[in-house]
């Protein structure tokens, strides 16, 4: 594999940290990278937070109709995610970049001048559509701005800034709803969409190492791809021209990359299981109280935020990211059997078992991010970044598309047996990463004979 300009920067040196100084990145970039991500965060928690009762009591929309809205969201999201990475392979990650965020904040302040239904579900696809697409064009920036050997740590940072940034603007937003006014939510909808602006104008003037050279590199690359076009054409009459940038995504020929990609979103059904199987599961299987609900929500966030970043410590190498994904797998699995365990249990003791088992998936759940980045990277095409990312960006979006009709339906139509399968299937994805590493172990030595 060749190594981008940006894999051999080193990060500035820093004096040692003492005090709460301790808490901050030591490398300068992943700082403002984590300025910027905070920012951002908070702002979608806000959104976040009163997104569904401004929509469905300001708006008018019915759960059916907002269903529908976000469905169709979600599946523009993750068709957005391949051309997205492609465009900043094309044209530069950071100004792809800028341009969807940017577009982001627009459609998101587009949502306090809605008037009518088909408005809103148009605004609502090129919103996700632009989101998802900067997802995936985000990713590769990680890649051109942080060393190879940093990447992986350097997201699992960013995550947990995600985590303390998603708080915040949660808890400003329960202000907005004990209001309860619409000015107080277009207020909110309107302070997420200022921050996606003054991202873009952060990720505007974030420098990207290497980044003349390589648009020097793709200049070059285009003009021989002209001449040796003009060159079969003169050669063969009537002989198709290949045209710069219209290339086959190498990303959607790579056969072990499409495997793990598979591999990762069955992975990431877990946060369906989170977010929606398991608050289904204690208000309808088991006599839990209903506030056991809001303490998973703690139980995840503060265990991400405790180990996630520790989680990456020896996922330096595909293998090794491969047996971490293999331990999850596991880990998700006990946690399904955990859980189901909580039906017909008292009270307390639905409770507690509820926690253990969000407590195991937590852990799980910082396993499994931390090897699917490190594969995501390391089976990538160091040249092509924003395809593979875009491509396994796809992936994530389709999971969290059909994730909540995927666990609802387990869980509470198969009840017990459907924990066991959810478990068996995270178990099942979780192992098969050790052959779809080998598989492309194999292929890049071909590739190299």
């Amino acid at each position: 594999m060749t190594t981008s300009p940006a894999a051999n920067t080193a990060p500035s040196p820093v004096p040692p940290a003492s005090g709460a100084s301790r808490l901050l990145h030591p490398d300068p970039t992943v700082r403002r990278l984590a300025r910027i991500t905070l920012l951002n965060t908070v702002g979608s928690g806000l959104s976040l937070s009163v997104g569904v009762l401004f929509f469905t009591r300001h708006l008018g929309l019915s759960a059916a109709q907002l269903g529908f809205a976000l469905t169709a969201a979600g599946l523009c999201g993750v068709v957005a995610s391949v051309p997205a990475g492609r465009a900043a392979d094309r044209w530069g990650t950071r100004p792809i970049l800028v341009a969807l965020v940017a577009l982001t904040g627009l459609g998101t302040a587009g949502y306090t001048a809605v008037d009518s239904y088909p408005v809103f579900v148009a605004l609502a696809c090129v919103v996700a559509a632009a989101d998802r697409g900067a997802a995936a064009v985000r990713n590769a920036l990680y890649a051109e701005v942080l060393p190879a050997d940093k990447r992986v740590a350097g997201r699992a940072y960013l995550r947990v800034v995600t985590n303390v940034g998603l708080c915040l603007g949660t808890g400003v937003g329960a202000i907005a709803l004990q209001v309860d006014t619409r000015p107080g939510y277009l207020a909110a909808i309107l302070a997420d969409a200022a921050s996606y602006l003054v991202v873009a104008v952060m990720f505007l003037r974030l420098p990207v190492p290497g980044e003349g050279a390589a648009a020097t590199r793709k200049a070059r690359d285009a003009g021989q791809a002209r001449g040796a076009g003009e060159a079969r054409g003169a050669g063969a009459a009537g002989g198709p021209e290949r045209r710069p940038g219209r290339e086959r995504n190498p990303a959607l020929r790579d056969g072990p990359f499409l495997l793990v990609t598979v591999l990762s979103s069955v992975l990431a059904l877990q946060f369906a299981v989170l977010e929606v199987g398991i608050p289904l599961w204690i208000v309808q299987q088991t006599d839990a109280p209903r506030i056991t609900v809001a303490a998973t929500l703690v139980v995840n966030t503060v265990l991400v935020i405790a180990f996630q970043v520790r989680a990456t410590r020896g996922t330096e190498h595909p293998a090794a990211a491969a047996r971490a994904c293999g331990r999850a797998g596991l880990i998700l699995a006990a946690s399904c059997l955990v859980i189901a365990l909580a039906h017909g249990a008292r009270t307390e003791l639905a409770a507690v078992v509820v926690l253990a088992g969000v407590a195991l998936q937590a852990v799980g759940e910082v396993l499994g991010q931390a090897g699917t980045w490190a594969l995501s990277y390391d089976l990538a095409g160091e040249q092509a970044h924003g395809a593979y990312q875009g491509v396994f960006n796809a992936g994530s979006a389709a999971a969290l598309m059909i994730g909540p009709a995927v666990v609802s339906t387990a869980v509470i139509g198969h009840g017990l047996i459907g924990w066991a399968a959810l478990g068996a299937l995270f178990a099942a994805a979780g192992l098969a990463m050790g052959p779809a590493v080998r598989w492309a172990a194999r292929r890049g030595a071909t590739a190299q004979a």
